[in-house]
């Protein structure tokens, strides 16, 4: 499903994005976070299907797939 995110320098400012669509990940990952559900998405944004949704979640998780983090120096 990774497949499904794209990065172009000249759509989003290089942001992945949802196939080239101008539908940047953080915006579905935002959604979500915000309590909409997969089908309130679909019926918001028709050209978006299941399986964008899906694929932007699997982006996130493999983003986070890090050895550790490092706080900030404040």
């Amino acid at each position: 499903m990774i497949d499904r995110i794209t990065l172009d320098p000249a759509i989003c400012h290089g942001k992945p994005c949802i196939r080239g669509l101008r539908y940047p990940v953080e915006n579905v990952l935002e959604w979500l976070a915000g309590g909409m559900s997969i089908e309130d998405i679909l019926l918001d944004y028709e050209d978006l299907e299941r399986e964008d949704i899906l694929a932007a979640l699997s982006y996130a998780a493999r983003q986070t797939h890090i050895k550790r983090l490092e706080p900030l120096a404040a």
